[in-house]
């Protein structure tokens, strides 16, 4: 893979794209293609790939709002590699799916699956040892769900505006019979 001709960046770094940097262009492998990889053009809103298939070529654009998500893909070790993590732009279509990022450890493997998923606004996800996809977190629309938490008046800036007694007094009651008071005089000056 070469992102613009230059080599990635790390000695240990299979491939690392740099989210910033959109639009960015990059050669990846493609078993069914002529030459056995392909060009990937990924743009904030597009993704552009390019090869040829039987001497044909063929330039495919897709809009990135039509794919499901960032993946976190983990490949275990074997006999002939050592195992990896990757993050991975997944479609529908699995020729469509694009590496973003390949590591041999996964240190620098969830930031970059968060970043790239905020960058391109699409949703995290994880690919489970079927190869199935799943959320991480239960979200609603594009807002993540959480458990409510209770608010912390320490580092609140309304500390120093209200006194914590307000906080501790009880609601006042209405008595069971309220007192009405009939034909009385209203004692009240008047001009």
């Amino acid at each position: 893979m070469s992102a613009g001709g230059v080599a990635p960046s790390g000695s240990s770094r299979h491939v690392r794209l740099d989210p910033f940097a959109l639009p960015v262009r990059f050669r990846t492998a493609d078993q069914a293609s002529d030459s056995k990889e392909r060009i990937v053009e990924l743009d904030h809103d597009t993704l552009v790939l390019r090869r040829a298939v039987a001497g044909i070529p063929m330039k495919v654009s897709v809009p990135v709002a039509s794919f499901l998500g960032v993946a976190l893909r983990v490949a275990p070790p074997d006999e002939t590699s050592d195992g990896s993590v990757a993050v991975v732009l997944e479609h529908d279509d699995p020729a469509l799916t694009v590496p973003l990022f390949v590591a041999d450890d996964g240190t620098d493997a969830v930031a970059e699956w968060q970043l790239w998923a905020n960058r391109l606004g699409l949703p995290l996800l994880v690919a489970e040892t079927d190869g199935t996809l799943r959320e991480p977190f239960a979200r609603m629309g594009g807002v993540r769900l959480a458990k409510t938490q209770l608010r912390r008046r320490r580092a609140s800036p309304l500390k120093r505006r209200r006194a914590s007694i307000l906080m501790r007094r009880k609601p006042g009651r209405l008595p069971v019979a309220p007192c009405v008071h009939k034909d009385e005089q209203e004692i009240i000056a008047r001009n």
